[in-house]
């Protein structure tokens, strides 16, 4: 059974930080490349970071870039977001998911194919 649970969100302050957790179950974990996307109400979901499947390669988008840090626990199961530095815009519901792309150059939200429910974060001014 898949399974794809992430934990951490929560409200914050601007300039604070908040770190997320994926636990993803019966999807070959440490096979795949995973990834966190995000979706704010009025915008289109964006892919946020992306980790290959041991840790060489990521990729961040650049609102996020020098912010926030993508890594991975392949005996865990776990994928993780440091979010620093935080700012009202990133406000959204924030998803996990594997990333059927490999976290290749060209990374895409379409490439995302397996996704947990989210997780609310809320960054206040």
């Amino acid at each position: 059974q898949v399974q794809v649970v992430e934990l951490g969100g929560g409200l914050v302050q601007a300039g604070g930080s908040l770190t997320l957790s994926c636990t993803a179950s019966g999807l070959n974990f440490d096979a795949y490349a995973m990834g966190w996307s995000r979706l704010a109400p009025g915008n289109e979901r964006e892919v946020v970071s992306c980790i290959d499947w041991n840790g060489d390669r990521t990729y961040y988008a650049d609102f996020v870039k020098g912010r926030f840090t993508i890594s991975r626990d392949n005996a865990k199961e776990t994928l993780y977001l440091q979010m620093n530095s935080m700012k009202p815009e990133d406000t959204a519901m924030y998803y996990c998911a594997r990333d059927g792309g490999g976290c290749l150059n060209d990374v895409r939200v379409a490439d995302f194919d397996i996704w947990g429910q989210g997780t609310q974060v809320t960054v206040s001014s």
